[in-house]
């Protein structure tokens, strides 16, 4: 790899570390392979100037909040994202999301870039892995132009294979799959009572019900017979007829009562009509207990009609081919893929065997090979993008990307290996090679110390996080790096033997169970009649291949099922802020034939990494609640209760302290004619988000939307004689946040960041054991130097006699762990068993396990730093 940087540097005939500094007249500077920064000054980037090679892999790393990302993304692709939106027409523009303008001097020798971001999918059901890739559309032309008919069935177009058009989506669900209905089940949950006795729960109560009662004793039925004893087809009538017949009506419950007209709704009919045109949410809310959510009765939960259901190749249907895992999919079509030519393919008789078929699944087997070496054969073309994590999401863009052909574009991607397994990280290098070897240039932001080292050039941004870091420590090729001293990436990529900075450091000795939560006969996706055991008052990593099960068993089996054993069910931090429930958790069947254990358990929280709220408003001190205290702390001013101003007056939510032009914003959107809008700061208040007379309000010196601006680091000072506010800041310290301002906007921070917000205000309560807390990767997006202070944090946890459980894929955590669980032994539905489990030594030791392996040597790591 390092060949083409070595070659560079040749020409360049300067030691790498000085010629970077050189002095760089204005120009293009495009035959010197470089692309070069000057003045970057983007978040806390100071003033930096940097050179990086094209044409190689260059690995930007550094703690988070370093600056390293603000380098890759918010200085070098916003830059080439400006030039590109520059050449487009300004009408066009005006169609196109933009980004900002990167606060840099100069960049030159910067090609094109496409950024590849660690992102959840579309929170759509019709947004799929098929429709991601673009793999589905070629499905559907094979159909189309190659499938199996029906005798005398006339040809359909691809539209009419796809839920997503009108052509093809079923008419029933409109292509969603699902139908919302109602059952005689649903209606009538007692089918011992009568009519009269209120067998149709469904009905409205009061006079309304009992006309509707009336109506049908008018009609000749027995109301005074129980549900059960009625014949199948009156009870149908009643309950499903869309027929409304008016009938003259003497009412039951008083005979000098005057004959009235009444119109007869049949259960459902009143149901849907309530839930359509009624304006009472409690109404809705009401009949809504009487829905039933399933698979589509007409469609089978396809979403696509039975005309192109009828149609099959290699005797499935589309929505067969669509449900079996990629890896299965390659098998069905390569005996087609691999016929010997076309003209052979033209002497068949099938038309499964064609020229267009042969064309159309050689095409279909060498895009999904990419998918399969990418590890995510386990992922079936009509996964939902919603189920899928962000690293799956990220690699079937890759992948794409791949494909694309694109040649001489600076790649920037974000953490690639995130969310994987090392074994699945293997092939991930392997792909980045590819897109290097294509005559691409690959910038990774990263923080596994594997990938760093098979990059060509490394690009190291600190040396701490927020203010105190901003600066690039080294640029050069990765061995150079270990003569760098105050580096906090040299002493995880190469470790010197006087330090023995490991997992080490917050594991100490292993912990024995103080019991055992044991789960027998799970079925969930692919965990099938599962046993798991999971060990109390310890820390257990649960780890596997990709797709192998792990956040099935454990965030949603596991928290499902002791969440429901606790009073108040299982606990999702935020909490208050919580945005919309996450489409990924959808809501299939659960089994769990026995479980034991949960009387020693009294609390569940699951800390996941869902944002902390879903617009600016939301940021980190009002979620932990420490903004509370300080506004408290501004209204016992003496000059806030001498112009009459109480907490509330510090909420910039709230009409009253805020500034009214941004309604507490802080910036304004620009409408601009012919041009695409933007966002400023506001004219009134300058971006601070209040108005003049709350700003005049000041504590210790400072008012408060500068108390807003400081990070944790610095507030912590400011605010210590704050008792309330110094214990939220220090938990956020204590699991690597200092960099953070309090103010910073919930829509600013990465998921690793949210779901150490949430860790850290957990841990400010003063509640303690018996706890049993649930993480999913909770290292995503660490540096190894934050890796160890989220030890420190989950360590104090355990030690507290609360009881943790990580899904994990850093080896150096699940080294320092007490007990280890791993699931595979692949993904799909060649995993979803527990191919071993013990302590870390025992599982490292197993045949059977593909994460073996990898924990031996860090293991191995561990013991030499315990030795040095």
């Amino acid at each position: 790899m390092a060949s083409t940087v070595e070659a560079v540097h040749a020409k360049q005939n300067a030691d790498p570390l000085t010629a970077l500094i050189l002095p760089v007249p204005d120009g293009g500077h495009a035959e010197d392979g470089f692309v070069r920064v000057r003045g970057a000054r983007e978040n806390n980037l100071r003033n930096v100037d940097v050179d990086v090679p094209r044409d190689a892999i260059v690995a930007f790393t550094g703690v988070s909040g370093s600056g390293k990302s603000s380098l890759a993304f918010g200085t070098i692709y916003a830059e080439a994202q400006r030039r590109f939106f520059e050449s487009v027409a300004p009408y066009a523009r005006r169609l196109i999301q933009q980004g900002h303008n990167p606060k840099v001097e100069q960049i030159t020798g910067l090609p094109p870039a496409v950024a590849l971001q660690q992102r959840r999918g579309t929170a759509t059901s019709r947004s799929t892995v098929g429709t991601l890739t673009t793999l589905s559309n070629s499905l559907r032309m094979l159909f189309s132009r190659a499938g199996s008919y029906p005798a005398g069935a006339a040809p359909l177009d691809s539209d009419a294979f796809s839920p997503n058009t009108a052509a093809g989506a079923c008419p029933e669900c409109h292509g969603l799959g699902t139908a919302h209905t109602v059952s005689e089940a649903s209606l009538v949950p007692d089918a011992s009572l009568t009519i009269r006795e209120g067998a149709i729960a469904a009905w409205p109560g009061a006079w309304q019900g009992k006309n509707l009662r009336d109506i049908l004793a008018h009609l000749g039925y027995d109301v005074d017979l129980p549900w059960q004893e009625l014949p199948r087809d009156q009870r149908d009538w009643i309950l499903f007829t869309e027929e409304q017949p008016v009938v003259e009506v003497t009412p039951q419950r008083d005979r000098v009562a005057k004959p009235y007209k009444g119109r007869f709704w049949s259960a459902r009919s009143y149901v849907m009509h309530t839930l359509l045109d009624s304006k009472s949410p409690a109404m809705r809310e009401k009949v809504l207990r009487f829905m039933e959510t399933g698979p589509c009765p007409r469609c089978g939960g396809t979403g696509l009609r039975p005309e192109a259901l009828a149609v099959t190749f290699a005797g499935h249907t589309i929505s067969g081919l669509n449900a079996v895992p990629m890896v299965e999919l390659a098998e069905i079509i390569r005996p087609t893929a691999v016929l010997a030519s076309a003209a052979t393919a033209s002497r068949k008789q099938a038309s499964e065997a064609n020229e267009v078929a042969v064309a159309i699944t050689r095409d279909l087997l060498q895009r999904i090979n990419v998918l399969l070496e990418l590890g995510l054969g386990y992922l079936a073309l009509g996964r939902a993008t919603p189920s899928l994590s962000p690293g799956e999401m990220q690699r079937l863009r890759i992948a794409t990307q791949l494909r694309s052909g694109l040649f001489g574009v600076v790649y920037v991607l974000d953490e690639p290996s995130a969310g994987l397994h090392p074994a699945d990280a293997e092939p991930l290098l392997t792909v980045l090679d590819q897109l290097k070897s294509s005559g691409n240039s690959v910038f990774v932001v990263e923080h596994n110390m594997d990938v760093v080292r098979r990059a060509d050039w490394l690009v190291d941004v600190g040396p701490r996080a927020g203010e105190d870091g901003g600066e690039v420590l080294y640029s050069g090729p990765v061995p150079g790096l270990a003569s760098v001293a105050g580096s906090m990436t040299r002493p995880f990529l190469f470790p010197k033997p006087e330090e023995a900075g490991t997992a080490d450091d917050a594991g100490g000795a292993r912990r024995e169970a103080s019991g055992w939560l044991e789960l027998r006969g799970i079925s969930r996706h692919n965990l099938r009649n599962l046993d798991a055991a999971f060990p109390l008052g310890v820390l257990t990593a649960v780890t596997g291949v990709s797709g192998s099960g792990k956040s099935t068993l454990v965030s949603q089996v596991l928290a499902d099922v002791a969440g429901a054993a606790v009073r108040s069910g299982p606990e999702t931090l935020p909490g208050p802020e919580e945005p919309d429930p996450d489409p990924a958790e959808d809501s299939g069947p659960v089994t769990v034939e026995h479980v034991s254990g949960l009387a020693r358990i009294d609390r569940v929280v699951k800390v996941d990494q869902k944002p902390i709220g879903r617009t600016p408003r939301s940021n980190l001190a009002t979620y932990t609640g420490l903004f509370d205290a300080v506004r408290k702390e501004f209204a016992a001013t003496q000059e806030a209760k001498r112009r009459g101003f109480g907490p509330g007056r510090f909420s910039f939510n709230v009409a009253g302290g805020r500034c009214e032009t941004c309604q507490g914003e802080g910036f304004v959107a620009v409408e601009l004619l012919f041009l695409p809008g933007s966002y400023g700061p506001c004219p009134e208040c300058q971006g601070s988000r209040y108005n003049p007379e709350t700003l005049e309000v000041t504590y210790l010196g400072r008012n408060i939307a500068e108390v807003l601006g400081m990070t944790v680091n610095a507030a912590a000072g400011f605010l210590a004689g704050v008792p309330a506010a110094a214990r939220s800041l220090q938990t956020l310290q204590d699991v690597g946040l200092g960099y953070l301002r309090l103010g910073q906007p919930a829509t600013e921070l990465s998921g690793g960041e949210a779901q150490r917000i949430k860790l850290a205000t957990e841990l400010q309560r003063a509640r303690r054991g018996h706890t049993l807390y649930l993480l999913d990767e909770p290292t995503t997006g660490l540096h190894p130097a934050d890796v160890l202070l989220l030890m420190a944090q989950l360590t104090r946890l355990v030690d507290a006699g609360n009881t943790v459980v990580v899904v994990e894929h850093a080896m150096d955590v699940v080294a320092a762990a007490d007990w280890v669980m791993d699931l595979g032994p692949a993904g799909g539905d060649a995993g979803g068993r527990i191919v071993a489990a013990g302590t870390p030594a025992a599982v490292a030791r197993s045949g059977d396990s593909r994460t073996a392996p990898y924990l031996a040597a860090a293991l191995q790591e561990r013991r030499v730093g315990t030795e040095r």
